[in-house]
Parts: structure tokens; sequence; C-alpha cells
């Protein structure tokens, strides 16, 4: 057993972002911190008149002062009313989940779903899938995961197979977060069936199945997202991780050396070094 073989646990728990500090249950953290999907449709009703203009107008503000954009959301959302107020609140969700003031993104967001038209699903699953984003952002996983479902279904009534993969993808977030790995697996099989060439299921899914040490199905997975990705650095390094845990060190090596020959300057670059050292040189590791 090579030394990494004993270290790679530790390591892997450093994998992606991890905001909100050490990850308790173990469980992949591409699954429970995945960067927030900000919707910044200008015209999310498909408006095309001053309300739309004004949406478009705040959106721009924010990308400079998002405190002066959510301080001007919260004052149009307070003296109108109909579509004005949807998109104030479209606006102020954005600029609180900028902010870090997630509780009051996801009151935005599900206010901008309730006020919006019942005809208009797809808008209306667009709202539901923000919040329920905020709520896992602010660590509400069982609010998000009925937020989801609920973005879930308004997608569904929409036919939008974007919309869908997008909810399934946070519910399956939702439930690891909740300590429930093995159900996640369903909403990640179906987000692979709605989108399948989206390579960012078949990455989440590889990294649940490795997690559940279901490695060959891991294998399968992460091989369709080399295919459909493959200068990905979380996918090289995912692959890599596989690799080493099934016994290939030379596959691993293989992996984590194209992340850093394809993108040298890249976080997952200096994450694949640091495998490397561990991993030792290749006949250091067939001398073990």
């Amino acid at each position: 057993m090579t030394l990494l073989h004993a270290l790679i646990p530790l390591a892997l728990l450093q994998v992606g972002p991890n905001p909100g500090g050490p990850n308790p249950l173990g469980t992949p953290e591409e699954l429970l911190n995945r960067p927030e999907r900000p919707e910044r449709n200008p015209d999310p009703l498909g408006l095309s008149s001053p309300t739309a203009a004004w949406l478009a107008e705040c959106l721009t503000q924010l990308e400079t002062d998002a405190a002066r954009a959510h301080s001007k959301a919260q004052i149009r959302r307070n003296e109108t009313s109909g579509a004005d107020r949807v998109v104030a609140n479209h606006c102020l969700g954005l600029a609180a989940a900028e902010l870090g003031l997630w509780d009051d993104a996801r009151t935005a967001f599900s206010s901008a779903r309730e006020e919006t038209p019942a005809d208009q699903s797809r808008a209306r699953g667009r709202f539901a899938a923000m919040a329920g984003n905020a709520a896992l952002a602010s660590g509400d996983a069982a609010g998000a995961l009925m937020l989801l479902r609920t973005a879930l279904t308004d997608a569904e009534m929409a036919a939008s197979a974007t919309l869908q993969n997008i909810a399934t993808l946070d519910m399956s977030r939702a439930l690891v977060a909740l300590g429930r790995p093995e159900d996640a697996l369903a909403p990640l099989d179906q987000a692979t069936l709605l989108l399948p060439e989206e390579s960012e299921g078949w990455l989440l899914k590889a990294t649940l199945l490795r997690r559940l040490d279901r490695l060959e199905e891991a294998q399968s997975a992460i091989e369709r997202a080399v295919d459909l990705a493959p200068q990905d650095g979380a996918i090289g390094l995912e692959a890599g991780v596989i690799a080493v845990l099934s016994g290939r060190d030379d596959a691993a090596r293989q992996s984590w050396q194209s992340v850093i020959d394809t993108q040298p300057e890249s976080a997952a670059a200096e994450t694949a070094k640091g495998y490397l050292d561990q991993l030792g040189p290749e006949t250091e590791t067939a001398a073990q």
C-alpha cells in the first residue's frame, strides 16, 4: 500500500469549496457546496416594458454595488405590486445572495414564485429553485428539499429539461446534506437521463458512487464525464481518485498529470500536484 492510499480519505475531504467548515457527514463536498446558480435573466416573465428595463438596471448595479442594489430592490418591492413586485423580489434575492443574506434571499425568491402567475410555470420553477439553493446555503437542507421538489414540479409542467436538471442536481445536494447519500442517487440518475450530454451530473454521480464504495459504477460514470468534458479539472481529479482507490496508480497519475498540463495555474492543478506528491514517483510506487 502506498502512502497515498493511507492518506487519500483525508485529502478527499479538501476537494471542492467548503464555505461552511468541515463536512461532518463525510459525503461529497461537490454535492454539498456546489456553487450557487444565480439566474439573472433580465426578463424572467417575458416582459418588454419599463419593468424589464428596471430589472436590467438593478442587475447591472448588482455587479458593482450589491448593497445599493439590495436597498433599491427593497424599496421597489415595498412600493409596487404585480410584475413590478416580482422582478423587484428577483433582484432583491440576487443582491441578498451576493451579500450572503441567505434567509433574505430565500424569502425574496419564494415571494417571487408565489406572486408569479400560475400559467408561468417556467418562471415559477426558476424562482423555487433559487429559493431552494438559498436554503441550502443557509444550512436548511430539509427546507431546501421541499422547495426543490416544488421547483421540479413546476419544471415538469413547463416541460423544461434544463430546469428539471437543475432541480434534481440540487435535490441530490440536499439529500446528501441530510445524511441520505443513497437516496441522493435517484435524482442524479434522473439528471443524467434528462441531459445526458451535460458532464456535471455524471461527475456528481461518479463522486457519490465512489463515496459509497461502488467503484465500478463510479468508474463508468467518470468515464462518461471525461468523454463529455476531457479538460475539466474537477473531472480529472475525480478520475484519478477513483483510479487510485481501485488500485490503478498509473491511471491515477496520468489523470492528475493531465490536469496540471492543461490547467497549470488552476486550483485543480495545485490539488493534483499534492496528490502526485503523496503518490510518489512511478519507480517508488512500483518498488512497494
